[in-house]
């Protein structure tokens, strides 16, 4: 049976393990680890997926900003990695990862949530869309049609010019 944790109950080290497995050990120099370099995950917003006392799952969820042209910076909470172990990929872990961390940001995320990933998987059961990121800017390279945003919590989406960028 898989059971979803707090993110914080486990090693750290196996979290980075198992990233390694499932993005490759070069992940760091991906966009995604330049905009929240530095920065701490949301603990409430970030969890595992334990089966029988080993982790094969975690979502990870960081506090970020979009930073407008003015200096007006407004506050989203990017979500990712959605990371499962290689050998029980296509499971559903990763999806149950994504409603339990979606379940708690209804109640917990200070602001939006925004994304790099897959347009048609992450609209079609998450709700996120590229409506509202069209002019929004990344600190390296990236598909336009791949960063997504959702308004969740009450918390809208910013929809002028900027750069997605740590708090």
């Amino acid at each position: 049976m898989v059971e979803l944790l707090p993110l914080s109950d486990i090693e750290p080290q196996a979290v980075e393990d198992l990233l390694d497995a499932a993005f490759g050990s070069d992940r760091f120099g991906r966009t995604a680890y330049r905009i929240r370099q530095g920065m701490d995950a949301v603990p409430a917003l970030s969890f595992a997926a334990v089966e029988d006392g080993v982790l094969i799952g975690t979502i990870q969820c960081w506090p970020v900003a979009h930073h407008a042209a003015d200096g007006t910076a407004t506050p989203v909470v990017m979500v990712g990695p959605v990371a499962v172990r290689p050998d029980v990929q296509r499971g559903g872990h990763g999806r149950a990862l994504m409603v339990r961390m979606l379940e708690a940001a209804e109640t917990e995320a200070d602001s939006a949530l925004m994304m790099i990933g897959d347009p048609e998987y992450y609209g079609r059961f998450f709700g996120f869309t590229a409506d509202a990121t069209g002019k929004w800017n990344l600190p390296g390279p990236y598909e336009k049609h791949r960063l997504l945003a959702r308004a969740v919590n009450g918390h809208g989406l910013p929809t002028d010019a900027g750069m997605i960028g740590p708090r």
